[in-house]
């Protein structure tokens, strides 16, 4: 729970350390692509590391790790990173939090056990009908608050909500991508932890080296590029696994894996700028909170989902035989997201979702000016 409480605090963060630092929005893309280089980094190093560490010192190295990173990241923040803050502090909003656990956790819940207790369970019901309840009550308690956890009129920038929407849908096909290919190298085709890892860095590779490509790609050409493609890419690679058995070629991973890490490494810069690139200075940590859970949101889903449609699959017989057969659906579901990606991509970035997102830029910055004023309500 303290690693989570800490975890939460990092994407918001960074990308409000983007935004104040970078003014021109071509070198904030190219910023935001570097950042997801090295996220690409991460996991590249990530499976290599973690499998050769358990093999090796034991599976508690894994958290001893965390120790000396924790301490450097504390030294070079306290040395390099700039102070940055609204001109008014937000007030604390535990309300919304409490709601919003309510609403993601009765969800989560529901998904990972509806497989094994049947989906039309009273207590499966009983959980999505609790999370729609409290959805409805966040939006309604929220829409009231001056200084909300999550301010809903964000949403009213299109280029905001379709941002959104895209890293949701981006994030649920990496985490399922992720969740169903780890569990079939090591236990449909045999591998290792150490071996697995290394089978995937392609996917981690494509993502170091287009990242940063793609974000200076944004600064250049703007979101619309970056976006069609990594859609594209994304379907297609999951659509090159839609027929995956326990005798599929090595050649056909490989080549899927780079197609998917190329789309997943152009999403990042551009979902990320558009999410911050309309609103002011300090809105840009808020912005970028919802942005980074909505990131969350997707690959939690994702893994739920997938592993909970994987497990209602499996039948009979062992898992080495049946695993890649029940997975054909969650291929064809990773795909679509793809596609989603891919039209959200050119609505979010068309003319008319520009003009949405500039009168939302104005109200805020009304707003700013007159939370600034000394007698103002």
């Amino acid at each position: 729970m303290l690693q989570a409480v800490g975890g939460s605090m990092l994407n918001p963060v960074a990308m409000s350390i983007i935004r104040n630092t970078f003014d021109d929005w071509r070198e904030r893309a190219q910023a935001i692509g570097v950042w997801g280089a090295v996220t690409g980094i991460a996991l590249a190093l990530g499976p290599i590391l973690g499998g050769l560490l358990v093999q090796s010192v034991g599976w508690r190295s894994i958290f001893w790790v965390n120790i000396p990173i924790g301490v450097l990241a504390i030294v070079l923040s306290n040395a390099y990173i700039p102070e940055s803050k609204a001109v008014t502090p937000r007030r604390l909003d535990p309300i919304g939090q409490i709601l919003v656990i309510v609403v993601l956790a009765s969800t989560t819940y529901a998904i990972i056990e509806g497989s094994s207790r049947r989906w039309n369970s009273i207590e499966i019901l009983g959980l999505f009908g609790l999370a729609l309840l409290g959805l409805a009550a966040l939006a309604r308690y929220e829409l009231r608050r001056r200084e909300a956890l999550i301010e809903m009129r964000f949403f009213k920038s299109l280029p905001f909500s379709g941002a959104t929407l895209i890293a949701v849908a981006s994030f649920f096909a990496f985490g399922g991508f992720l969740f169903l290919n780890t569990l079939y190298l090591q236990d449909a085709r045999g591998l290792s932890a150490l071996d697995a890892g290394l089978d995937t860095l392609p996917t981690a590779g494509a993502i170091v080296l287009f990242s940063s490509l793609f974000g200076r790609m944004v600064g250049r050409f703007g979101a619309r590029p970056s976006l069609v493609l990594a859609g594209s890419a994304m379907a297609l690679g999951s659509f090159l696994l839609t027929s995956l058995s326990p005798a599929t070629s090595f050649d056909r991973l490989f080549l899927a894996y780079v197609v998917f890490g190329i789309g997943f490494g152009a999403v990042n810069a551009p979902i990320t700028n558009t999410a911050v690139s309309g609103m002011g200075a300090s809105k840009a940590g808020v912005a970028s909170a919802v942005a980074a859970t909505s990131r969350q949101i997707g690959q939690t889903l994702g893994v739920g989902i997938v592993g909970s449609a994987v497990a209602a699959g499996l039948g009979r017989g062992t898992l080495s035989r049946n695993f890649a057969d029940t997975t054909h659906v969650d291929w064809w579901l990773l795909s679509a997201c793809g596609g989603f990606v891919f039209v959200l991509g050119l609505v979010s970035t068309s003319s008319w979702a520009a003009r949405a997102a500039h009168r939302t830029a104005q109200k805020f910055e009304l707003e700013d000016g007159l939370l600034r004023l000394p007698n103002s309500s």
